[in-house]
């Protein structure tokens, strides 16, 4: 426990450095929401624009009153982590399920150290670890040592589930990271909903050989989620050609939902050092909040 938390401290610490010398920004600009939210209402005055009139306190009978907003200075983040079987894939050293823990981590660090609450879910097919949001370092190893410890007891997937308890539980609007391979079908009216709700950021977890599978012939391909070996051919033109065509629509979808509700999207390969595109994030992130401040 104590090593990852020293590893962790170090990816952090790497961010910051980043950010500070390619941004001259902060690495809190995650935890900032970038809109602006409900603050209280006042009388009408000449000039207000009709639009901001909130006609249900005005038909109290006390006159005509206005909705006025403020900037969104601090939200809770909650993290949703898919924990499934076929997160744990990877080439390289790492599984997928590997990286997403360890963004969690740091995270989990940074936002204790921002003084931000932070909560956690991580799921399956089911919930499978639920750490309410809360403020502070405790917070953090809580979420940490959760995720080192953490046995699925499901393998399967059902992302259309997990946004639907995330949806149940997080009522206030907050700054949401959903990690997943988004190895499924039929959520992408979940997503929607949670995107239009919540400031959305998406990181989806990518192994190599999704985006470029070599030509070996005849193999027995074990699936991770059910169990089952199935014998394909990966030299055969028609599985190669369906196989990317499949790989290629259901990212198409996931970066389209995002785009249309304005949700940040960033692609990360398990086998690559994921700090810098962290860091990519953030910086846009940065120019979403001065852009709208």
């Amino acid at each position: 426990m104590k090593e990852l938390v020293q590893k962790l401290r170090k990816y952090e610490i790497r961010i910051r450095k980043a950010i500070t010398t390619q941004m001259q920004g902060d690495f809190h600009s995650v935890f900032k929401g970038s809109g602006l939210e409900f603050d209280d209402v006042r009388a009408y005055q000449y000039g207000d624009d009709v639009r901001a009139i909130d006609w249900n306190v005005s038909a109290k009978g006390h006159g005509t009153f206005v909705k006025t907003y403020r900037e969104e200075k601090e939200q809770s983040v909650f993290l949703m982590l898919d924990v499934s079987a076929s997160q744990t894939i990877g080439t390289g050293k790492q599984h997928k399920l590997d990286v997403g823990k360890e963004i969690c981590g740091v995270l989990s660090l940074s936002a204790a150290r921002q003084q931000s609450q932070i909560g956690i879910i991580c799921f399956s097919n089911q919930k499978e670890k639920y750490i309410k949001p809360a403020k502070g370092i405790e917070q953090a190893y809580t979420i940490i040592k959760a995720l080192d410890e953490l046995q699925p007891k499901s393998a399967k997937t059902n992302l259309a589930a997990g946004i639907k308890l995330t949806l149940d539980i997080i009522k206030r609007r907050s700054i949401i990271l959903l990690i997943s391979d988004f190895i499924d079908v039929n959520y992408e009216k979940e997503l929607q909903m949670l995107a239009r709700r919540h400031d959305l950021i998406v990181i989806h977890l990518v192994d190599v050989r999704e985006r470029k599978m070599p030509g070996m012939g005849i193999v027995p391909v074990l699936d991770k989620e059910t169990g089952k070996t199935v014998w394909l051919n990966t030299s055969g033109v028609e599985f190669q050609k369906k196989y990317f065509a499949q790989y290629k629509e259901n990212q198409e979808n996931v970066m389209r939902i995002c785009h249309k509700y304005q949700a940040n999207y960033l692609a990360i390969q398990a086998n690559e050092d994921y700090v810098p595109q962290l860091v990519n994030l953030f910086r846009l992130r940065n120019k979403t909040t001065k852009r709208s401040a």
